[in-house]
């Protein structure tokens, strides 16, 4: 039997470590996705906690973890809500949480953000943690987590580091929503 040598030894403790090092992807393909409250900046039930993840049980859904209020992300959550509109015969739904320490002072500026960006069935509001919900296990250097999911199982997952999310990448998430609509 052969014995492993210093650099297969040290590689090894070196894969080891980066599993347990905390750093995660977040909720991945199969996954489901948990439930979670945030404080509603938009809507009839502005102010209050709401859970979608209770209410959407087996339809599709989209989810949109942020951590700042970007144009490209108006631009996204601009076409997601086109997309909600047009697949309302599959019952789609979507909605933009974003992951802030400081709701009060966040809130006016989701509210402008979403009128800037004409964003009119997607719900936007605020969870109350730079880290969002601890089940989800979010890339804290990622701006942006888009979970696409259907039958309460994750079909697609889209994390974008700042300056990453651009048109192509807009498309791909877009295209993505066909698997779960037709499901």
């Amino acid at each position: 039997m052969l014995k492993p040598g210093p650099v297969a030894v040290i590689f090894s403790f070196l894969c080891a470590l980066s599993v347990f090092s905390g750093e995660s992807s977040g909720l991945q393909p199969g996954q489901r996705p948990g439930p979670y409250t945030f404080v509603l900046s938009t809507g009839p039930q502005r102010g209050k906690l709401h859970c979608y993840i209770c209410e959407t049980e087996d339809r599709p859904a989209v989810v949109i973890f942020a951590r700042s209020l970007t144009d490209p992300l108006g631009k996204l959550v601009g076409k997601l809500d086109k997309a909600v509109a047009e697949h309302q015969k599959a019952e789609l739904r979507a909605w933009v949480t974003f992951l802030s320490d400081d709701q009060p002072t966040l809130d006016p500026k989701i509210v402008e953000w979403g009128r800037k960006n004409a964003v009119r069935s997607i719900p936007l509001g605020v969870f109350e943690d730079t880290a969002g919900p601890p089940s989800y296990r979010l890339d804290k250097s990622a701006e942006v987590t888009v979970l696409l999911f259907v039958k309460q199982k994750v079909v697609a997952s889209y994390t974008f580091k700042a300056g990453e999310l651009n048109d192509d990448k807009i498309g791909e998430v877009l295209k993505g929503l066909q698997r779960i609509v037709q499901k």
